[in-house]
């Protein structure tokens, strides 16, 4: 069991390196993520509802359909956790007393470790399933319905979902691969083998959840899902000019890197936010909220 989906959203951190990293990505989706914290701040900016009576029973319905084991809400939130509970604790430990100013990362580059391309390349792809799984698991439908979520992703995005994906690809895709991340991805996964899989520490912590017989089926399942959401990707990317240089001038807002040492600041991001689980607990709170008021 889970924290309350009250406690989730009300200790949802205002300024952290997660928040300001997010934050430098609002020229690619502008004004579509505010950081939301408080639940019952959250039930009011979604509903617009002042009335406290009704926001208290939008309140305890969302509640009652978060604790309800045979919804598939708290899986989801496991699921946003746990892909980003996969690195290493060791940037928000390093950058514990640096929130709020700009984190100079040069003197963190002896305890970075940049991931090589294919690991880099099953993160990205473990996250996009954990995406497609979570989405079906906060709707009610299978969770190999990759279609639905395809064209939900198309037309329905938007607010802590739509950043979510523009950080994946962002953040796990131009800045550790480079322009040609969609190219690279392909060809990795392409010649990814079973057994290369089953050792991948993320593979086995989500491994469960990842519709497939075996480790074959869910690899199959995972070149599907990349495969389905590539040309979303690369039109996300074309329409808003999105080059690794330009995702970094932007967050040179917030750290100092060169240019020349992306491998290295796609460790710092890996190691020092979760903005899997900080837009997934907003994500969560807001289906609920949406779904408490259709039912009242």
């Amino acid at each position: 069991m889970s924290k309350p989906i009250y406690e989730l959203v009300n200790e949802l951190p205002t300024k952290n390196i997660t928040t300001f990293a997010l934050n430098s990505l609002d020229f690619a989706v502008p004004g579509q993520w505010q950081n939301l914290v408080g639940f019952e701040n959250t039930i009011r900016t979604v509903t617009g509802e002042t009335d406290e009576s009704m926001i208290q029973q939008i309140g305890d319905r969302a509640v009652y359909l978060f604790n309800d084991k045979s919804e598939g809400y708290q899986r989801a939130l496991w699921l946003y956790q746990t892909i980003d509970g996969t690195g290493s604790n060791l940037g928000k430990l390093a950058l514990a007393n640096k929130v709020g100013e700009k984190v100079p990362l040069l003197g963190l580059l002896n305890r970075l470790t940049p991931k090589a391309d294919k690991l880099q390349t099953i993160d990205l792809s473990l996250k996009l399933v954990v995406e497609i799984v979570a989405f079906c698991k906060i709707n009610g439908i299978p969770g190999d319905s990759i279609g639905d979520f395809v064209s939900a992703l198309v037309d329905n995005y938007t607010g802590p979902s739509l950043m979510r994906m523009a950080a994946l690809v962002c953040f796990d895709g131009l800045i550790p691969l480079g322009p040609d991340f969609l190219r690279k991805v392909t060809s990795v996964l392409g010649g990814l083998t079973p057994k290369e899989l089953d050792k991948n520490e993320g593979f086995k912590r989500i491994n469960d959840s990842i519709p497939g017989r075996n480790t074959a089926g869910k690899l199959d399942f995972i070149g599907e899902s990349f495969g389905s959401v590539k040309g979303w990707m690369d039109s996300f990317v074309r329409d808003r000019n999105l080059t690794p240089q330009k995702v970094t001038n932007h967050l040179q807002n917030f750290i100092d890197v060169s240019d020349d040492r992306l491998d290295y600041l796609a460790a710092f991001l890996d190691m020092s936010t979760n903005y899997y689980e900080h837009t997934g607990i907003q994500t969560l709170a807001r289906s609920l909220v949406e779904r408490a008021v259709a039912e009242i």
